[in-house]
Protein backbone atom coordinates (compact mmCIF):
# COMPACT_ATOMS: atom_id res chain seq x y z
CA UNK A 1 0.00 0.00 0.00
CA UNK A 2 2.86 2.55 -1.07
CA UNK A 3 1.72 5.73 -1.07
CA UNK A 4 -1.82 4.77 -0.07
CA UNK A 5 -2.01 4.90 3.75
CA UNK A 6 0.00 7.90 4.61
CA UNK A 7 -1.19 9.70 7.59
CA UNK A 8 -4.58 11.74 5.84
CA UNK A 9 -5.68 8.57 4.55
CA UNK A 10 -5.61 6.56 8.15
CA UNK A 11 -7.68 9.63 9.50
CA UNK A 12 -10.01 9.35 6.58
CA UNK A 13 -10.16 5.90 7.56
CA UNK A 14 -10.97 6.42 10.83
CA UNK A 15 -13.45 8.81 10.74
CA UNK A 16 -15.69 5.60 8.93
CA UNK A 17 -14.60 2.70 11.28
CA UNK A 18 -13.48 3.45 14.98
CA UNK A 19 -12.69 -0.22 15.65
CA UNK A 20 -10.26 -0.49 12.75
CA UNK A 21 -6.28 -1.71 13.33
CA UNK A 22 -4.34 0.37 11.10
CA UNK A 23 -1.33 -0.18 9.14
CA UNK A 24 1.03 2.53 7.78
CA UNK A 25 2.63 2.13 4.60
CA UNK A 26 6.30 0.83 4.18
CA UNK A 27 8.70 2.81 5.75
CA UNK A 28 12.54 2.11 4.77
CA UNK A 29 14.17 1.55 8.55
CA UNK A 30 17.26 3.48 7.19
CA UNK A 31 14.80 6.47 6.37
CA UNK A 32 13.93 5.92 10.32
CA UNK A 33 17.16 6.24 11.38
CA UNK A 34 18.77 8.78 9.77
CA UNK A 35 15.98 10.91 7.60
CA UNK A 36 13.25 13.13 8.77
CA UNK A 37 11.06 11.13 11.51
CA UNK A 38 8.97 13.53 11.94
CA UNK A 39 7.88 13.82 8.22
CA UNK A 40 7.54 9.76 8.33
CA UNK A 41 6.28 9.01 11.73
CA UNK A 42 4.37 11.67 12.62
CA UNK A 43 0.03 10.73 12.77
CA UNK A 44 -2.99 11.80 14.65
CA UNK A 45 -4.01 10.57 17.64
CA UNK A 46 -7.27 10.00 16.36
CA UNK A 47 -5.21 7.06 14.25
CA UNK A 48 -5.16 4.47 17.37
CA UNK A 49 -4.71 1.73 16.87
CA UNK A 50 -1.80 2.23 14.27
CA UNK A 51 1.02 0.11 13.19
CA UNK A 52 3.92 1.17 11.99
CA UNK A 53 5.23 -1.01 8.88
CA UNK A 54 8.67 -1.04 8.50
CA UNK A 55 11.23 -2.62 5.76
CA UNK A 56 14.66 -3.45 6.67
CA UNK A 57 17.36 -6.61 7.09
CA UNK A 58 19.85 -5.34 9.96
CA UNK A 59 18.88 -6.45 13.26
CA UNK A 60 20.68 -3.21 14.88
CA UNK A 61 18.92 -0.78 12.19
CA UNK A 62 15.54 -2.16 12.79
CA UNK A 63 15.97 -2.08 16.70
CA UNK A 64 16.81 1.49 16.65
CA UNK A 65 13.79 1.97 13.95
CA UNK A 66 11.43 -0.05 16.36
CA UNK A 67 12.63 2.17 19.01
CA UNK A 68 12.15 5.52 17.21
CA UNK A 69 8.72 4.78 16.12
CA UNK A 70 6.96 3.48 19.36
CA UNK A 71 8.67 6.56 21.09
CA UNK A 72 6.12 8.01 18.40
CA UNK A 73 3.76 6.26 19.99
CA UNK A 74 2.84 3.31 17.86
CA UNK A 75 0.97 0.35 19.17
CA UNK A 76 2.53 -2.21 17.34
CA UNK A 77 5.83 -2.66 14.98
CA UNK A 78 5.54 -4.86 11.75
CA UNK A 79 8.09 -6.18 9.58
CA UNK A 80 7.31 -6.73 6.26
CA UNK A 81 8.45 -9.44 4.45
CA UNK A 82 5.93 -9.29 1.35
CA UNK A 83 6.54 -6.83 -1.03
CA UNK A 84 7.95 -7.75 -4.16
CA UNK A 85 9.26 -4.96 -5.88
CA UNK A 86 12.40 -5.05 -7.81
CA UNK A 87 13.40 -1.70 -5.59
CA UNK A 88 13.07 -3.30 -2.21
CA UNK A 89 14.49 -7.24 -3.81
CA UNK A 90 17.69 -4.51 -4.55
CA UNK A 91 18.43 -4.00 -1.09
CA UNK A 92 17.25 -7.26 0.08
CA UNK A 93 14.69 -6.63 1.81
CA UNK A 94 10.63 -7.53 1.49
CA UNK A 95 9.90 -10.48 -0.05
CA UNK A 96 13.02 -12.04 -1.05
CA UNK A 97 13.66 -12.08 2.84
CA UNK A 98 11.95 -15.09 3.36
CA UNK A 99 14.84 -17.06 1.89
CA UNK A 100 16.53 -15.69 5.14
CA UNK A 101 14.24 -17.25 7.76
CA UNK A 102 17.33 -17.09 10.11
CA UNK A 103 18.20 -13.21 9.32
CA UNK A 104 14.58 -12.32 10.03
CA UNK A 105 14.01 -14.52 13.02
CA UNK A 106 17.46 -11.89 14.35
CA UNK A 107 15.84 -9.38 13.12
CA UNK A 108 12.87 -9.69 14.64
CA UNK A 109 14.70 -10.78 18.05
CA UNK A 110 16.58 -7.35 18.09
CA UNK A 111 12.97 -5.66 17.28
CA UNK A 112 11.57 -7.50 20.54
CA UNK A 113 14.40 -6.72 22.99
CA UNK A 114 14.31 -2.84 21.91
CA UNK A 115 10.55 -2.18 22.63
CA UNK A 116 7.59 -3.00 25.12
CA UNK A 117 4.93 -2.74 22.01
CA UNK A 118 4.03 -6.32 19.89
CA UNK A 119 6.28 -6.66 16.87
CA UNK A 120 4.83 -8.73 14.12
CA UNK A 121 5.49 -10.11 10.42
CA UNK A 122 3.90 -9.46 7.20
CA UNK A 123 4.73 -12.32 4.59
CA UNK A 124 3.85 -14.08 1.74
CA UNK A 125 2.88 -17.30 1.35
CA UNK A 126 6.23 -17.98 -0.81
CA UNK A 127 8.29 -16.91 -3.13
CA UNK A 128 9.26 -18.40 -6.84
CA UNK A 129 8.73 -21.91 -6.94
CA UNK A 130 9.31 -21.86 -3.44
CA UNK A 131 5.43 -22.31 -2.84
CA UNK A 132 4.98 -25.11 -0.87
CA UNK A 133 3.45 -25.46 2.72
CA UNK A 134 6.90 -26.82 4.19
CA UNK A 135 8.81 -23.58 2.88
CA UNK A 136 6.10 -21.50 4.82
CA UNK A 137 6.14 -23.43 7.18
CA UNK A 138 9.82 -23.35 7.47
CA UNK A 139 9.91 -19.64 7.09
CA UNK A 140 7.25 -19.06 10.77
CA UNK A 141 8.85 -21.58 12.56
CA UNK A 142 12.50 -19.58 13.46
CA UNK A 143 10.82 -16.07 13.38
CA UNK A 144 7.91 -17.34 16.05
CA UNK A 145 10.65 -18.90 17.83
CA UNK A 146 12.03 -15.46 17.93
CA UNK A 147 9.69 -13.94 19.57
CA UNK A 148 6.81 -12.79 16.60
CA UNK A 149 3.33 -14.13 17.81
CA UNK A 150 1.58 -12.24 14.81
CA UNK A 151 2.26 -13.06 11.43
CA UNK A 152 -0.03 -11.57 8.55
CA UNK A 153 -0.49 -13.52 5.15
CA UNK A 154 -0.60 -12.39 1.56
CA UNK A 155 -2.04 -15.55 0.54
CA UNK A 156 -0.58 -15.35 -2.60
CA UNK A 157 3.39 -15.86 -3.12
CA UNK A 158 5.42 -13.45 -4.64
CA UNK A 159 7.05 -13.95 -8.04
CA UNK A 160 10.16 -11.69 -7.65
CA UNK A 161 11.14 -11.72 -11.21
CA UNK A 162 8.98 -10.88 -14.31
CA UNK A 163 5.97 -9.74 -12.30
CA UNK A 164 5.13 -5.88 -11.55
CA UNK A 165 3.87 -5.08 -8.31
CA UNK A 166 0.68 -4.68 -9.33
CA UNK A 167 0.83 -8.09 -11.24
CA UNK A 168 2.03 -9.84 -7.86
CA UNK A 169 -1.15 -8.71 -6.17
CA UNK A 170 -3.50 -10.16 -9.17
CA UNK A 171 -1.17 -13.31 -11.33
CA UNK A 172 -0.36 -15.92 -8.47
CA UNK A 173 -3.27 -17.54 -7.41
CA UNK A 174 -4.69 -16.95 -4.12
CA UNK A 175 -4.13 -19.92 -1.48
CA UNK A 176 -6.03 -19.39 1.22
CA UNK A 177 -6.31 -22.76 2.67
CA UNK A 178 -2.48 -22.16 2.91
CA UNK A 179 -2.92 -20.07 5.49
CA UNK A 180 -5.77 -21.59 6.96
CA UNK A 181 -3.74 -24.66 7.65
CA UNK A 182 -0.80 -22.67 8.96
CA UNK A 183 -3.08 -21.38 11.87
CA UNK A 184 -4.14 -25.30 12.28
CA UNK A 185 -0.46 -26.19 12.04
CA UNK A 186 0.77 -23.46 14.30
CA UNK A 187 -2.41 -23.05 16.83
CA UNK A 188 -0.53 -20.85 19.52
CA UNK A 189 -0.08 -17.97 16.78
CA UNK A 190 -2.27 -15.15 16.07
CA UNK A 191 -2.43 -15.93 11.41
CA UNK A 192 -4.06 -13.04 9.65
CA UNK A 193 -5.11 -13.63 6.28
CA UNK A 194 -4.67 -10.58 3.56
CA UNK A 195 -5.43 -10.87 -0.22
CA UNK A 196 -8.59 -10.56 -2.17
CA UNK A 197 -10.96 -10.26 0.30
CA UNK A 198 -14.13 -8.26 -0.64
CA UNK A 199 -17.13 -9.00 0.87
CA UNK A 200 -18.15 -9.33 4.54
CA UNK A 201 -19.44 -13.12 3.77
CA UNK A 202 -15.91 -13.97 2.83
CA UNK A 203 -14.80 -11.84 5.62
CA UNK A 204 -17.03 -14.06 8.21
CA UNK A 205 -15.65 -17.39 6.55
CA UNK A 206 -12.17 -16.24 6.87
CA UNK A 207 -12.38 -15.68 10.39
CA UNK A 208 -13.71 -19.26 10.52
CA UNK A 209 -9.91 -20.31 9.73
CA UNK A 210 -8.08 -18.10 11.16
CA UNK A 211 -7.85 -14.67 14.09
CA UNK A 212 -7.93 -11.58 11.31
CA UNK A 213 -8.57 -10.31 8.15
CA UNK A 214 -6.47 -7.67 6.29
CA UNK A 215 -8.12 -5.36 3.63
CA UNK A 216 -5.74 -3.51 1.42
CA UNK A 217 -7.29 -2.64 -2.02
CA UNK A 218 -11.24 -2.99 -1.08
CA UNK A 219 -10.79 -0.43 1.30
CA UNK A 220 -8.48 2.01 -0.83
CA UNK A 221 -11.33 1.49 -3.88
CA UNK A 222 -14.67 1.41 -1.97
CA UNK A 223 -13.57 3.43 1.83
CA UNK A 224 -17.05 3.14 2.67
CA UNK A 225 -17.16 -0.73 3.27
CA UNK A 226 -15.41 -0.34 6.17
CA UNK A 227 -18.60 1.10 7.77
CA UNK A 228 -20.31 -1.89 7.00
CA UNK A 229 -17.23 -4.30 8.61
CA UNK A 230 -17.31 -1.72 11.73
CA UNK A 231 -21.37 -2.57 12.10
CA UNK A 232 -21.21 -6.53 11.54
CA UNK A 233 -17.76 -7.36 13.46
CA UNK A 234 -16.79 -4.41 15.42
CA UNK A 235 -19.77 -2.98 16.49
CA UNK A 236 -18.24 -3.46 20.30
CA UNK A 237 -15.50 -1.38 19.64
CA UNK A 238 -14.66 2.02 21.55
CA UNK A 239 -15.83 5.26 19.40
CA UNK A 240 -18.54 6.33 17.27
CA UNK A 241 -18.81 5.21 13.78
CA UNK A 242 -19.57 7.56 11.38
CA UNK A 243 -23.41 8.03 11.14
CA UNK A 244 -23.57 8.65 7.23
CA UNK A 245 -20.92 9.73 4.17
CA UNK A 246 -21.96 13.64 5.10
CA UNK A 247 -20.72 13.05 8.83
CA UNK A 248 -17.47 11.84 7.12
CA UNK A 249 -16.93 14.76 4.30
CA UNK A 250 -17.51 17.16 7.01
CA UNK A 251 -14.98 15.97 9.33
CA UNK A 252 -12.72 15.24 6.84
CA UNK A 253 -13.44 19.41 5.72
CA UNK A 254 -12.33 20.27 9.37
CA UNK A 255 -9.53 18.35 9.13
CA UNK A 256 -8.11 20.00 6.28
CA UNK A 257 -8.72 23.54 7.75
CA UNK A 258 -6.27 22.56 10.03
CA UNK A 259 -3.68 20.53 8.17
CA UNK A 260 -3.36 23.31 5.42
CA UNK A 261 -2.93 25.81 8.31
CA UNK A 262 0.53 23.12 8.52
CA UNK A 263 0.99 23.46 4.38
CA UNK A 264 -0.79 20.34 3.41
CA UNK A 265 -2.44 21.11 0.27
CA UNK A 266 -5.97 19.76 -0.51
CA UNK A 267 -5.12 17.26 -2.51
CA UNK A 268 -2.89 15.42 -0.32
CA UNK A 269 -5.95 14.68 1.51
CA UNK A 270 -8.94 14.41 -1.22
CA UNK A 271 -6.84 12.12 -3.19
CA UNK A 272 -7.81 9.47 -0.80
CA UNK A 273 -11.59 10.40 -0.46
CA UNK A 274 -12.23 9.35 -4.42
CA UNK A 275 -14.19 6.40 -3.70
CA UNK A 276 -16.04 7.55 -0.49
CA UNK A 277 -19.40 7.51 -2.97
CA UNK A 278 -18.54 4.71 -4.77
CA UNK A 279 -21.57 2.89 -6.52
CA UNK A 280 -24.03 6.01 -5.60
CA UNK A 281 -25.94 8.46 -7.73
CA UNK A 282 -23.39 11.18 -8.68
CA UNK A 283 -20.57 9.38 -7.41
CA UNK A 284 -18.52 10.01 -10.86
CA UNK A 285 -18.96 13.34 -10.55
CA UNK A 286 -17.57 13.56 -7.14
CA UNK A 287 -14.48 12.19 -8.32
CA UNK A 288 -13.98 13.74 -11.04
CA UNK A 289 -14.49 17.38 -9.05
CA UNK A 290 -12.18 16.20 -6.10
CA UNK A 291 -9.65 15.18 -8.66
CA UNK A 292 -9.34 18.30 -11.28
CA UNK A 293 -10.27 21.04 -8.48
CA UNK A 294 -8.10 19.88 -5.64
CA UNK A 295 -4.69 20.29 -7.43
CA UNK A 296 -5.67 23.76 -8.26
CA UNK A 297 -3.53 26.58 -6.93
CA UNK A 298 -5.15 27.68 -4.32
CA UNK A 299 -7.54 25.10 -3.71
CA UNK A 300 -9.83 25.52 -0.65
CA UNK A 301 -10.93 23.21 2.26
CA UNK A 302 -14.69 24.35 1.14
CA UNK A 303 -14.72 22.33 -2.27
CA UNK A 304 -15.39 19.43 0.12
CA UNK A 305 -18.29 21.10 1.01
CA UNK A 306 -19.43 22.16 -2.37
CA UNK A 307 -18.82 18.78 -3.61
CA UNK A 308 -20.99 17.28 -0.60
CA UNK A 309 -23.77 19.63 -1.97
CA UNK A 310 -23.44 18.68 -5.35
CA UNK A 311 -23.82 14.51 -4.50
CA UNK A 312 -26.80 15.20 -2.48
CA UNK A 313 -28.26 17.35 -4.32
CA UNK A 314 -28.58 20.65 -2.12
CA UNK A 315 -26.20 23.14 -4.32
CA UNK A 316 -25.36 25.15 -7.47
CA UNK A 317 -24.21 22.80 -10.35
CA UNK A 318 -20.30 22.12 -9.97
CA UNK A 319 -19.49 24.16 -12.83
CA UNK A 320 -20.42 27.29 -10.90
CA UNK A 321 -17.92 26.74 -8.31
CA UNK A 322 -13.93 28.07 -7.98
CA UNK A 323 -13.02 26.36 -5.29
CA UNK A 324 -10.28 29.02 -4.33
CA UNK A 325 -9.04 30.70 -0.94
CA UNK A 326 -9.94 34.21 -0.37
Amino acid sequence: MLDVTDRHCRYFLRQIAPGLHLYTEMISAAAVVHGDRSRLLAFDPAEHPVAVQLAGNEPAQLAAASRIAADFGYDEINLNVGCPSDRVQDGRLGACLMAEPERVADCVAAMQAAVAVPVTVKTRIGIDDRDDFDFLAGFVAPVAQAGCGTFIVHARKAILQGLSPHQNRTVPPLRHDRVHRLKREFPQLRIVVNGGIASLDEIEAQLEAVDGVMLGRKAAEDPWFLASVQARFLDASPGPAATDRAAVVRAMHAYLQREQGRGVRPHQVTRHMLGLYRGLPGARGWRRFLAEQACRDGASPELLLWSLAQVTGAGKHIADFTPVSS
